[in-house]
């Protein structure tokens, strides 16, 4: 159900004021009225538009004779409304919030945002769309005499009849796995199902396939002007003709409408979502109220940042794409928030185990076309406050991951810390904060002068603390190699290999001019060749 809450986050959006609030924000709304009688009894509902109220406390004794629990009114007597006293409730016992609508802003637009969100948003709080498109879907099925399923024009499953006639294998994979599988999908695109529904808005049927486990389907374009917007599948074994192929198109037609009254909601949702995410992570003093309206619970959270994009570099269309996704949810339910900011999603993920933070991450490239390639970097766990740093952390280990392959499981700042503090090093050697000259400066300039590997060879003997065994082991040469290459690098620089700071300072400086944090790769040179 819609709340009090919500309402006012929305509102706010477009300048709406909340005046007072007595009554918990928790408050479910389920009717708008305006203030009227009829049959000598005055209209009741949830939320008033007091449209004509001279004054506030007019607008809030016609809010207590409709039992409502919130009440709009605009207020042109005086500018500084908002800062005197709160309005007396007109004698009646009955506690009301009000919220106060600026003069610039219209009554009609108001109208049809509070009706969008109150009658036709009564969706999960994650905006996948009207319950009632489930009643539609059963509907529907009645009239044309199958089994219905509606889906968004990525086929997603938004709803599907009770009614089972006709239903097969492929239509039960496709409702469990919220979206058609990709073998069906191929074959529904060599039959040409997709470019009919992007040209089309007559129904087309398709003829049972065995191997897919289908039956046939008669599938009809759902639109809005020119947009696509999804499409309605029907399971039957032989195409619909006359009254129920006309039902079929007529109720393309009416899904059309819940589609964009959906969208509106779900886009407004985004919005303020958007908006309290990002005070979280650049840092607020009333942390604990924004999570609050979040619906985040108290506790440990990550940040997650990630980047979509394809190989046709569409980045923007992808990174919206992921966003969609991240703000539908998988499943029933959503357990972050996501904001978008620049080119990087953002979600702040309850909980501090980072296996679930993969595990969300994967969910959520699961939902994404196979074309599109998702990067994305884990914080450490942090608290409310820590939020902004923990939104840099997740910033840095997306970095990282992004000069790994695609494939490679997402960096946890916990985990790759090091790895993220070489990187820092590395970027501040490229600003050309690296020493000019000294022992490995010499070394490098003398390996890309002569072909040697002094550098590798210094690094491998630093990793294995001295151990030329081991540093030969990383390098796949003899141990008497690496003592004669230290030998012949004392010679030519002055490398003192027994001081710890100096030691320590040449670990740093090989890090930072390095372009990896991990071993050279293994010479093929033979035993004892320098």
């Amino acid at each position: 159900m819609v709340r009090l809450d919500r309402l006012v986050n929305v509102l706010g959006g477009y300048g709406l004021r909340l005046l007072r609030c007595p009554v918990p924000r928790s408050t479910e709304l389920r009717s708008v009225v305006l203030h009227e009688q009829t049959a000598g009894r005055t209209v009741v509902g949830d939320v008033l538009l007091a449209i004509g109220a001279g004054s506030v406390a007019e607008a809030v004794a016609w809010a207590s004779d409709a039992r409502a629990a919130v009440v709009l009114v605009r207020d042109d007597t005086a500018p500084a409304a908002a800062a005197s006293p709160e309005p007396e409730p007109a004698g009646d016992d009955q506690p009301v919030a009000v919220v106060l609508v600026e003069p610039a802003v219209a009554w009609s637009e108001v109208a049809a945002v509070v009706y969008g969100l109150v009658l036709e948003g009564r969706e999960t709080e994650s905006g996948r769309g009207p319950t009632d498109l489930f009643a539609l879907a059963d509907s529907l099925a009645d009239a044309v005499g199958g089994a219905v399923t509606i889906e968004d024009r990525l086929s997603r499953v938004l709803a599907y009849s009770s009614l089972q006639q006709h239903a097969d294998r492929a239509r039960a994979e496709t409702i469990l796995g919220r979206q058609a599988p990709e073998p069906l999908r191929a074959l529904f695109a060599a039959r040409g199902v997709s470019t009919h529904l992007d040209s089309s808005d007559e129904p087309l049927f398709v003829p049972a396939d065995a191997d897919h486990g289908l039956t046939g389907r008669m599938v009809v374009a759902v639109r809005a002007g020119r947009e696509l917007l999804g499409s309605v599948w029907v399971a039957c074994p032989q195409p619909l003709d006359g009254a129920r192929r006309r039902a079929l198109a007529d109720g393309a037609r009416t899904v059309a409408l819940h589609l964009l009254r959906s969208r509106a909601s779900a886009d407004l949702e985004r919005q303020v979502e958007t908006d309290l995410v990002m005070q979280l992570l650049e840092g607020t003093a009333d942390a604990a109220t924004v999570a609050s309206r979040l619906g985040l619970p108290q506790g440990p959270m990550h940040v997650i940042a990630s980047r979509a994009h394809t190989a046709e570099q569409e980045r923007h269309a992808a990174l919206l794409l992921s966003f969609d996704r991240a703000t539908t949810g998988f499943g029933w339910s959503r357990p972050g928030r996501s904001a978008v900011a620049g080119n990087t999603l953002y979600t702040v993920l309850p909980g501090d185990d980072v296996s679930a933070a993969r595990a969300w991450i994967a969910s959520l490239h699961a939902a994404l076309p196979t074309h599109v390639t998702l990067m994305a970097g884990i914080s450490a766990p942090a608290v409310l406050d820590d939020l902004p740093a923990a939104r840099q952390e997740a910033d840095e280990c997306l970095a990282l991951h992004e000069t790994r392959q695609a494939s490679s499981v997402p960096p946890a700042y916990e985990e790759s810390w090091d790895d993220i503090l070489f990187q820092r090093l590395r970027t501040a050697a490229r600003s050309g904060r690296a020493p000019a000259r000294g022992p490995v400066t010499e070394l490098r300039r003398h390996d890309t002068e002569h072909g040697t590997q002094y550098v590798a060879t210094l690094r491998a003997w630093l990793q294995a603390q001295g151990d030329p065994v081991e540093a030969g082991r990383q390098l796949g040469v003899h141990e008497n190699t690496i003592r004669y290459r230290l030998r012949k690098m004392t010679e030519l620089t002055a490398l003192d290999l027994h001081d710890g700071n100096k030691r320590l300072a040449m670990m740093i400086e090989v890090a930072a001019l390095d372009n990896s944090p991990t071993a050279t790769r293994p010479s093929s040179a033979r035993p004892g060749h320098a």
